[in-house]
């Protein structure tokens, strides 16, 4: 991610690329255009199979995040959503993603960084 301050932080945990966004609470300033890219480029160059997105401190999430977080699964890449806080748990209760993302509460350890 160039414009947004490197917000991404990528590593590998066993089977599954995991990843962070640096603490950020609100993720309001992401680029989620080049946060895509970023994530397909991730995804084909790695072949990447599991994929986690580690929520930690996250409270609010923009919905074009959302929506790309479902549309990762087109990839036919499994999606897990890690540590949402209570807001962010909420809204994907309203919008039923929580049915078609696997959502959990897990402590992930750091691997190696891709």
């Amino acid at each position: 991610m160039s414009d947004s301050g490197q917000v991404l932080e990528i590593y590998q945990t066993g089977p599954m690329t995991v990843l962070g966004f640096g603490g950020h609470a609100i993720l309001d300033q992401i680029d989620i255009g080049a946060c895509r890219d970023e994530i397909i480029g991730l995804v084909k160059q790695y072949d990447v199979e599991k994929l986690a997105f580690d929520l930690t401190g996250v409270r609010l999430i923009p919905s074009g995040l959302l929506g790309l977080l479902a549309s990762v699964r087109n990839l036919n890449v499994e999606v897990h959503l890690c540590n949402p806080s209570d807001d962010v748990r909420e809204v994907l209760e309203v919008t039923k993603l929580d049915e078609i993302l696997q959502v959990y509460d897990v402590e992930l350890e750091k691997g190696s960084r891709q």
